[in-house]
């Protein structure tokens, strides 16, 4: 007696007949869903498992490794955005800048800053509660007559940013980098209230010195030869210095300073379950110094009274 043979078919095409299983779940598998593995074939199904269920690759501080530098090309933009909006909306600039304190009086110009202050005067500012000018400025710039550079200083800016952040953010991890971009540009910004608070300042310079003080951190962390970085450094250091006379240089030493500390908390973190603690703990601890020597700074400077 001849025994009837059972036929298969596909678990996904089940109108296919096939003889091939799966090599993870041992279900059978037509030719289209076929897919090479290290011995056999294997589903689309469990194709996919097997891709969460590998290991992200990290980098040495603990971020996602990322080819592709997103953010900066990201904040690049953003900058150049910006600063086309200021070209339609000059005034974009008065109100956004970063402005410790000032008056602006009823003739619509801008005044230095006086405690108490005159009739028809009204404060701008940190001291009227503008918080957001410690963020907002660092993505201003002068505008193409203005200042010493003009339309340069939006060029120099975002040159250096491109490449200084397509070695840094690989190193670093996207959101790592992102956050040590942000909390230089607000070191940079705090310290232009601390020294110059009646200056107005632009620019993302403060931040870009952060991110110079990050790939002189990193560099080092990976034991790479130090004499072109150090080159680097020395250049960057004497644009410091020559800033001094023609840009702000509070704007760049405070990023270089904060940059620097969320760089070496990121480096140096312990590796293991505490790394992603300590680290997150350091960027907050620097975020507690800032708003307290910023509202303590704002304090003085309103005789005491903390604008809300």
């Amino acid at each position: 007696m001849d025994s009837e043979s059972t036929v298969t078919t596909c678990y996904r095409h089940p109108q296919v007949e096939c003889h091939v299983r799966c090599t993870r779940c041992e279900r059978y598998i037509c030719p289209d869903c076929m897919r090479e593995a290290a011995v056999g074939h294997q589903c689309p199904a469990c194709v996919r498992e097997g891709a969460r269920s590998v290991r992200q690759a990290r980098t040495l501080v603990g971020g996602r490794v990322s080819a592709v530098p997103v953010v900066t090309y990201v904040l690049i933009a953003v900058n150049v955005l910006v600063y086309l909006a200021e070209l339609v909306r000059p005034e974009i600039v008065d109100r956004f800048a970063m402005v410790g304190a000032g008056l602006l009086g009823p003739d619509g110009e801008h005044y230095l800053w006086v405690d108490p202050h005159p009739a028809g005067f009204t404060p701008e500012g940190l001291v009227d509660g503008e918080w957001y000018r410690l963020l907002t400025g660092a993505f201003l710039h002068l505008p193409p007559t203005g200042g010493t550079f003009g339309v340069f200083h939006v060029v120099m800016n975002m040159v250096a940013l491109w490449n200084l952040g397509r070695l840094v953010e690989p190193m670093l991890g996207r959101v790592h980098y992102l956050a040590l971009y942000l909390l230089s540009a607000l070191g940079g910004s705090v310290l232009v209230l601390l020294i110059a608070p009646e200056d107005a300042v632009v620019g993302a310079s403060g931040a870009v010195f952060g991110v110079g003080a990050a790939y002189y951190v990193m560099a080092r962390r990976i034991g790479v030869d130090m004499g072109q970085v150090n080159r680097f450094m020395a250049g960057l250091l004497l644009w410091l210095v020559v800033s001094a006379v023609v840009t702000s240089w509070e704007g760049h030493l405070g990023g270089l300073l904060a940059g620097g500390v969320v760089a070496l908390a990121f480096a140096y973190a312990p590796r293991g379950g505490r790394r992603t603690l300590v680290q997150v703990g350091a960027c907050g601890v620097l975020v507690v110094v800032l708003a307290v020597a910023a509202v303590a700074k704002v304090s003085a400077l309103t005789g005491g009274g903390v604008p809300q």
